[in-house]
């Protein structure tokens, strides 16, 4: 037996305003020292308007440090927390322990939320 149920716009809205968003940004490495490539969990996007820090949830194509992975060219995927609704513009900032993460400043946001990024 099939019964209908209603629901209330604002709370159909609510509902759908709350499933989980994700960002996703391809990225390409390129110049010298790029022959080799990993990511740290500690890669995040920094929203410039709240200064929120959105967590990398996945990757693919490329090792988690302590592992490589030799970079074939075709580049790699890295999937974080859905943005903020209010965030504008963002930077992806690996932040380890020293010097050489990959850090891509200034990304304006767009309607997707899915980036291609070249990371030198």
């Amino acid at each position: 037996m099939e019964t209908d149920v209603l629901i209330k716009p604002t709370l159909k809205r609510q509902v759908l305003e709350s499933e989980e968003r994700q960002t996703i940004v391809h990225c390409h490495c390129t110049g010298e020292g790029s022959e080799l490539y990993r990511i740290w969990p500690s890669t995040y996007l920094i929203e410039h308007s709240s200064i929120e820090r959105r967590k990398l949830l996945t990757a693919f194509n490329i090792s988690f440090a302590p592992e490589w992975t030799i970079n074939d060219g075709k580049g790699f995927t890295l999937i974080f927390e859905g943005l903020s609704k209010g965030c504008k513009s963002f930077d992806l900032k690996e932040i380890i322990p020293f010097a050489g993460g990959f850090v891509k400043l200034n990304i304006p946001r767009n309607q997707t939320d899915v980036y291609r990024i070249n990371l030198d």
